[in-house]
């Protein structure tokens, strides 16, 4: 949810001054409310648990966006790794002709595979409607032919590619091609096609890019694509946060309550970990704008499937939203929990470019009482 999402508005719903005109409706789960904009996720939250108690200690978007993708603090020496990279590093791509990851939304503060090979890094999906451009080999050109011309390159670049061939850069390039060149002859491709989906089912999902990037995240993960990233941009309402709010959480309650009854009737949900995050929340406190300022002190996240104990809570905030009251939870910790779901190897150490060593959330815990 990229901009920081409102935690008051949505998943920790307060009383009195601070929540505005933001009322509080009941779920499918015993004791669990939420802010009454997400009425279709409302009813699928006993499948998911509400993490109220999150902090964290950058206050700035590109700041809190890199720090909730990485684990680390944004820095000009070096680039860490995303989520979807450290899942290619330890298990590899789950289908050999796709990518390993697939990101879907406006990818510009996106830190990508960060100092691992290029290709543990997303593949970028702006608008999922349009499907995989330029797959097809040009009219006329037969398989035969295309083959011919490929080889030729190969041969053409051997003496490059011998001499500088084990640069960063150089084998970026060279993979590249090869992974387009799969994606090509992938049967499974049609993965991006969403016109095979039911009219009904894609108005279900919504028919805006948050929405269909949901039902193609779906698709993907058919494919045993590991790791799929969806963004809904437009969440820093510092003006307007009651008129701006509630359009941005229907666009979310349509996608994601879809997504996870999709996921649940298809008997997938148990294995795939839906994650809603964001980089900081918003301030409880409403100001002279009938807006939410920066908020990173006290913010929420929500999980769904993946072995999650449905229909739960962790941790809380005080009556205001202010702060946080129980079990505090850093950036860390969420993707430590997120790593220890995934099945990852918390404590193993992946040596930079630069010869430093680095962990997947750096020292997080996971939250481990949140699993059945």
């Amino acid at each position: 949810m990229d901009g920081g999402m409102s935690h008051v508005d949505s998943w920790d719903p307060k009383q009195g001054e601070v929540a505005g005109p933001t009322k509080t409706i009941q779920t499918s789960a015993d004791g669990v409310q939420l802010g009454e904009y997400l009425p279709l996720t409302a009813k699928q939250m006993h499948h998911g648990v509400v993490v109220r108690s999150l902090t964290s200690t950058q206050g700035a978007h590109e700041q809190g966006n890199y720090f909730m993708h990485t684990s680390y603090q944004l820095r000009g020496t070096i680039n860490h790794p995303s989520m979807g990279a450290w899942l290619a590093h330890f298990r590899g791509a789950g289908n050999p002709t796709l990518p390993a990851s697939v990101y879907v939304g406006n990818a510009s503060r996106h830190p990508g595979a960060g100092f691992f090979p290029p290709e543990h890094g997303p593949l970028f999906v702006n608008n999922p409607e349009n499907g995989m451009k330029d797959i097809e080999l040009q009219k006329g050109l037969t398989k035969d032919l295309h083959t011919a011309r490929m080889q030729l390159a190969g041969e053409l670049d051997a003496a490059f590619v011998h001499a500088f061939g084990k640069q960063r850069n150089v084998a970026a390039h060279s993979g590249a091609y090869d992974g387009a060149y799969r994606m090509m002859a992938s049967k499974d491709i049609v993965a991006f096609d969403l016109t095979q989906e039911k009219a009904g089912l894609r108005d279900a999902y919504g028919r805006d890019p948050f929405g269909q990037g949901c039902l193609l995240a779906r698709r993907l993960v058919e494919r045993n694509v590991r790791f799929v990233e969806v963004s809904l941009h437009g969440w820093d309402t510092h003006a307007g946060n009651f008129t701006t709010t509630p359009d941005l959480c229907e666009k979310l309650d349509h996608g994601l309550a879809t997504l996870v009854n999709d996921l649940h009737e298809r008997g997938m949900l148990k294995d795939t970990l839906v994650v809603v995050a964001t980089e900081f929340g918003r301030s409880p406190k409403i100001n002279g704008a009938l807006g939410r300022d920066h908020y990173p002190k006290a913010f929420s996240a929500t999980l769904f499937g993946g072995g999650v104990k449905g229909g739960a809570i962790f941790g809380s905030t005080n009556k205001t939203g202010e702060e946080v009251e129980n079990d505090e939870i850093t950036i860390p910790d969420l993707n430590a929990t997120i790593g220890y779901a995934l099945g990852l190897p918390l404590e193993e150490v992946a040596i930079s470019a630069s010869g430093r060593p680095f962990k997947l959330a750096d020292k997080g815990k996971p939250i481990t009482s949140i699993f059945a």
